[in-house]
């Protein structure tokens, strides 16, 4: 891998700076140009904005993105291991087959972003905004995603085997043939969602929220459902399921079981809100200019 020259090293620099105004322009042109060169060094800082940058198959291993606008922009396929994500907007981009393995993401915006086939193993994301994103066939395998946002996002046949999604919201979103299958729901909402034919064997689902979500054909064998909300849930033709699941979960009169399976109601019971996603942080401010 090439290292940046002394030039491409102070466009990097200048992006840092990019501020309202003028400051902001140059950021823009030096990002730019920055981006020219295919390979760019490791640990490169950038920030500043880059509106509908076209950085398809470039090598940003390692690189930090701090504070940065990157809306709209395409990465079709770009290499991401290992990159920090810091408060910086990525909403609407394009990220499709890129490899974003062991990426550390913190109070980053990709609501209504493409992940279509993108490797996400090993991830780390805080307080992340994955809204209406389309993270279909996505590998998020052993991902840990604390307090994130996925509402309406699209999770159809995407594997989070082994992922620890901590009080998420999942609200809306589409997995069908998702695989849940090791991993951590506890205290996430999955309310409304479509998980059809998901897998969610051993997976710890414990004050989860499943209210109004369809989970025809779901396997949940092994699964652990202490105090999970299953009111107005159809889990008459879900897989794997026993008495001794359904007696720690609770449900109401529009919960549907399979056949010979009771629910307790959960009027009377303690049930675990499910907490708001953290608020991401504000971007950090540029440094100061001695001359």
């Amino acid at each position: 891998m090439r290292h940046l020259s002394p030039l491409l090293f102070a466009a990097s620099s200048l992006a840092l700076l990019g501020t309202a105004g003028a400051a902001s322009a140059e950021a823009d042109r030096s990002l730019a140009f920055l981006f020219q060169d295919r390979d760019v060094a490791r640990m490169v800082s950038l920030g500043g904005s880059c509106t509908r940058c076209e950085l398809s198959g470039r090598n940003l291993s390692g690189a930090t993105f701090t504070g940065a606008t990157f809306t709209g922009a395409t990465l079709v396929g770009a290499n991401l291991r290992g990159a920090e994500l810091v408060g910086s907007n990525f909403s609407n981009s394009d990220f499709s087959r890129a490899d974003m393995r062991g990426v550390a993401i913190v109070g980053a915006n990709f609501s209504g972003s493409i992940f279509a086939g993108t490797s996400l193993e090993g991830a780390e994301a805080q307080g992340a905004v994955f809204a209406r994103a389309n993270l279909s066939s996505a590998n998020l395998s052993g991902a840990e995603m604390v307090g994130v946002s996925l509402s309406g996002a699209n999770l159809t046949r995407a594997n989070l085997s082994g992922a620890t999604l901590m009080g998420a919201n999942l609200a809306n979103v589409s997995a069908r043939s998702g695989n849940f299958s090791g991993g951590e729901l506890n205290a996430s909402n999955l309310s409304r969602g479509d998980f059809t034919g998901a897998n969610f064997r051993e997976a710890e689902m414990n004050s989860a929220r499943l209210s109004g979500a369809t989970v025809a054909r779901a396997d949940f064998s092994g699964a652990q459902m202490r105090r999970t909300d299953i009111r107005g849930v159809d889990l008459s033709r879900a897989r794997g399921l026993t008495q001794s699941q359904i007696s720690g979960a609770c449900g109401d009169a529009t919960t549907r079981l399979p056949r010979g399976l009771t629910v307790s109601s959960c009027a009377g019971r303690v049930v675990v809100r499910v907490p708001r996603p953290a608020v991401p942080p504000a971007p950090p401010l540029p440094p100061r200019r001695l001359f």
